[in-house]
Parts: C-alpha cells; sequence; structure tokens
C-alpha cells in the first residue's frame, strides 16, 4: 500500500486564504465603526436628565382630553338661569345585539317591541353607520330606563348559534386512513351551540347638555350654545370665554425599568373648569316682566313687546321680550325668538323726550315750571299748528295732555348745540356696553347739520335721533338720582367703578320729577 501524499499548498490557495482574511477583518472594522458611531450620537442625544427615556416615552405615548365644565350663569340672589347638567343616552350597536334579548331591551328601553325591531333593521339595512343608533338621549340620572339597561347587563340568556364542526371519522375510516388504503376526507356539518350569554352591543354615554331653568323668559338676554358647546349669541356668546374655560390635556406613556412596567403621565394643558357669572337680573321681577309683556302682546295682537327695569344705581332687575324661544328646545329655531329687542331694536322715542326738553329748559333758566306760568299755544311754530283746544298751558298741563306744540314753543327757547351737549350725555347715540356684540347704538345726528324743523322734531322724540328700549330707560334714571346718571350694569363686577354722570342740577330735576308724578297719578 502506498500512502496519501498530502496535498501540496499552491500559492494560489495562500492567497485565497489571506483574502478570506481580509474581507472578515474589513466587516470587523466597519462593524466596530458603526457600533462606534452609534454610541457617539447616543451621547450627544442625552442633552438633559432623563432624555433619551422621554425619547422612548414619546413613542408609546398618547393624549387624553378633560372637558372643561361650562360655568353657570346666576341671578343677583344665585338662582341657576343657566347649568350644564349630565344626560345620559344610550347607544345601540345593531351588528352585536343579540336577537333574543330584543323583547327584554324593550321592555328596559320602555319603548314597543316593534319600534326597537324596526330601528334596528332599518340601521342594518344601511351600507354605513351601521353599528351606531342611538336609541334613547336626554335621560336624566335618575331615569328608571339607566336601571333597568344596568339590571338588563347582569341577566343571561341562551344564545344559540350555528357553527361548522367537522365530522368524526368512524373507526374503519381512521384505521383505512392511518394504513393509507384509503383517502381521508375531512367533511363538516352545521351543529346550533347555545351558550348563556349577557347581552352585547348596548352602551350608555355620557352628555353635557345646557339647561335653563327659567325657559323662555330670559332665553333673547342668556341666548345659547351650538352643539360644540360654544355660546352663539347673548350672554353665552358675549362672555363665552370666561364660561368655557381650558381642556385639559394629559400624555400617558408607558415605560419599563428594572423596577417593572409604569404609566407616566405628563399634563400638557391644565383642566381649567369654565368660571360663573352673576348677572344683576331677579328672576322674580324677570318672570313677572315677561308674564306682563307676554299677555299684552296677545291681547293686543301685537307682533312682539320688550321691557327693561332697571334699580336707580343703574343695574338691570329685568329684561324680558316676546316672542321668545324655548332654550331646551332645539327641535325648531326662529331667529326671531332669539331676538333682544330691548338692545337690538331701533325706535323713536316719540313723546317720551318731552320731559327732558321741558326739564333743560327749566335747568337753563328759560322757565319757570310754575303755575303762574302760561305757555302760548295759539300760533303757529313751523308746520306745528294750534289745535283749538287751548290757548295757554302750564308745564303741567303740557305734559299732562302731551301737547306737542306747547313742547316746540319750548324748545324754541333753546339752542340746538345744548341740546344735542345734553341728548348726548344722556346716552343717546353710543352703545351701553350691556351686551356689545348685538347692541345698536341708535343714532342722534351732529347739530351743525340740523335744519330748524330737526330741533323741533327732536323736542317731543322725533327727527334725527333713534334709540333704543336701554337707553331710553337709562335716559329716566336722572329722575331717580337728581340729575346724574348711571352707568347700567347687566354683570356683577362689569362696570362697577363707574362714576355718575351729572346731566341737570339738583332742584330743576326735583321740580320736573315731582310733575310728573301728578301727572301719572
Amino acid at each position: 500500500m502506498t500512502s496519501k501524499q498530502p496535498k501540496s499548498i499552491t500559492p494560489s490557495r495562500v492567497q485565497n486564504y489571506w483574502y478570506r482574511q481580509g474581507v472578515i477583518k474589513y466587516f470587523f472594522a466597519l462593524f466596530l465603526l458603526v457600533f462606534g458611531f452609534r454610541i457617539i450620537t447616543i451621547n450627544q442625544l442625552d442633552v438633559g436628565p432623563g432624555n433619551i427615556q422621554e425619547k422612548a416615552s414619546q413613542q408609546a405615548a398618547k393624549e387624553f382630553e378633560s372637558k372643561a365644565r361650562r360655568g353657570d350663569i346666576l341671578d343677583r340672589n344665585g338662582d341657576i338661569l343657566a347649568s350644564s347638567r349630565i344626560l345620559k343616552r344610550v347607544n345601540l350597536d345593531p351588528t352585536q345585539v343579540q336577537t333574543p334579548f330584543i323583547p327584554k331591551l324593550a321592555e328596559a328601553l320602555m319603548m314597543p317591541e316593534a319600534e326597537l325591531r324596526s330601528a334596528i333593521e332599518k340601521k342594518l339595512s344601511r351600507k354605513a353607520g351601521r353599528k351606531n343608533l342611538v336609541i334613547k338621549k336626554n335621560l336624566q340620572l335618575t331615569d328608571p330606563i339607566l336601571e333597568n339597561i344596568a339590571n338588563l347587563k347582569k341577566n343571561k340568556l341562551d344564545i344559540c348559534t350555528n357553527q361548522l364542526v367537522k365530522n368524526k371519522l368512524s373507526l374503519i375510516d381512521k384505521v383505512l386512513a392511518f394504513s393509507q388504503l384509503k383517502e381521508s376526507k375531512v367533511t363538516y356539518k352545521t351543529v346550533e351551540i347555545c351558550k348563556k350569554r349577557r347581552i352585547e352591543g348596548v352602551r350608555l354615554q355620557a352628555d353635557r347638555q345646557r339647561y335653563y331653568p327659567k325657559s323662555a323668559s330670559l332665553a333673547p338676554l342668556l341666548g345659547r350654545i351650538n352643539h360644540d358647546k360654544q355660546g352663539v349669541s347673548g350672554i353665552e356668546a358675549e362672555f363665552n370665554t370666561t364660561l368655557t374655560g381650558e381642556n385639559g390635556i394629559t400624555q400617558l406613556s408607558f415605560n419599563q425599568d428594572s423596577q417593572g412596567s409604569y404609566f407616566n403621565p405628563l399634563t400638557i394643558n391644565q383642566l381649567k373648569h369654565g368660571q360663573n357669572i352673576t348677572l344683576t337680573i331677579d328672576a322674580n321681577i324677570q318672570f313677572h316682566a315677561y308674564t306682563a309683556i307676554k299677555k299684552s302682546v296677545e291681547f293686543h295682537d301685537a307682533n312682539s313687546g320688550s321691557a327693561i327695569i332697571l334699580a336707580a344705581n343703574g343695574e338691570v332687575l329685568a329684561m324680558a321680550n316676546y316672542p321668545a324661544a324655548n332654550p331646551n328646545d332645539n327641535s325648531t329655531y326662529k331667529p326671531s325668538h332669539w331676538r333682544n329687542r330691548v338692545l337690538q331694536d331701533k325706535v323713536e322715542p316719540g313723546s317720551t323726550m318731552k320731559p327732558f326738553t321741558i326739564l333743560l329748559a327749566l335747568d337753563q333758566n328759560k322757565i319757570t315750571a310754575t303755575n303762574n306760568e302760561l305757555i302760548d299755544v295759539t300760533k303757529r311754530i313751523g308746520k306745528h299748528k294750534p289745535d283749538g283746544k287751548y290757548k295757554y298751558m302750564t308745564i303741567k298741563k303740557i305734559l299732562e295732555k302731551s301737547h306737542n306744540l306747547g313742547t316746540v314753543n319750548i324748545s324754541e327757547r333753546l339752542n340746538k348745540e345744548d341740546v344735542y351737549n345734553t341728548w348726548n350725555k344722556l346716552g343717546f347715540g353710543r352703545l351701553l356696553g350691556l351686551v356689545p356684540s348685538i347692541e345698536t347704538s341708535g343714532s342722534l345726528k351732529n347739530f351743525e347739520s340740523w335744519a330748524p324743523s330737526d330741533k323741533r322734531a327732536l323736542s317731543y322724540g322725533y327727527g334725527p335721533m333713534e334709540t333704543n328700549l336701554a337707553q331710553l330707560a337709562r335716559a329716566y334714571l336722572v329722575f331717580a338720582n337728581q340729575g346724574a346718571i348711571p352707568p347700567l350694569k347687566l354683570v356683577k363686577g362689569v362696570n362697577a367703578d363707574e362714576k355718575m354722570t351729572q346731566v341737570f342740577s339738583k332742584n330743576s330735576t326735583l321740580k320736573i320729577a315731582n310733575i310728573l308724578d301728578s301727572v301719572a297719578s
């Protein structure tokens, strides 16, 4: 036997060996380079304590929003005029509700079974939105339906479903199949399987609904909110930011360390509930004012009516409008039923301006307003003709009869600039600032554009001026404040520091006030 000779090591084999070694070293060096670069990158990222942990947390973080509660609106005595209450609604998923539960579910919902079946079938027939059916809404927390649903969810019924199961092979078929003498075929059969199950597809969801206990009596003043819970008219809109508050946002991330798993909450935005607002309104006075206006409009078959009641210090005690909407019923919407006519409607004040014309004349010593003073009403002034009923009239008689020619006679003694400045001090032609977004400022043309007829018409409430009911009512406060006029106040704390404006002297105002009292009585 000849022994095997070892293979000779050729130069080419040596070259291949060194080539493979070089490739291995190259990849090893590349690995070290990448690893080192990553370490440097991590060190650069670690610019602060917990930085890497924060970045990891952010990748698995979720944000949760906490809804801020809208603030209440209160009257001067603390009675609630507007509040957000929690209501419940029952949502069904018709694709999950089991048919055997429908009779029990209808009983719990206190509705006819046929009506419930019809609603479910109608929802299932749709291509989209089949999984959400609001079957009951605006349920108060004490509503028996909620207790019925809670009890129903505890009960179980036999729920039977058809399922496909494999047919069992006989012993002979199993032996033949095992010995490969016969091909094994898997066959199925439908079997009804029944199990005790709870109802599925029924959810209770909470809603916040704005509720107005005083109903229509305050609707045009308080206004309303939209589906996004934002004020769109009245006080609700004017003070929306104050009432709304800020929703809270919390970021919740899942983390793990050597101690185990934990959640890391991070507050992104602090929850701030809306603030309450207190009005100067007295709910009892408001109710009686609204009732009186309603009766008057209906009795006279008028289109609308409005009223405002002020305290001597300028606080608004009542601001009533009719017709007015029921703010708790959103099924219908008529813009006119939300109109605050006290602030929005322009009117010509008419004869209600005559006392101010006479008061200004008395204040400037143009008249004395005594029983001995007689005003000649036998001569025509401009287009104003004598009515033939009187020849001479006292100031008391002019106010009692609301006599146009007598008032014009007195206005002829006044300078038009003085009239303009006085009317301006009384607040005509300027916003009151109660609800600026809806107020009309009225109008008062500058005296430089007046013709002689304008000043005459202005003396009895017509001509170059228009006003709203709130401005006119405020002007009359001079008779309750010895010739001074206060700013109007609707919200506690707003306009509280503003001072009164002295328009007429105390003595003149008291004298005309006494005449008005005697005329009215």
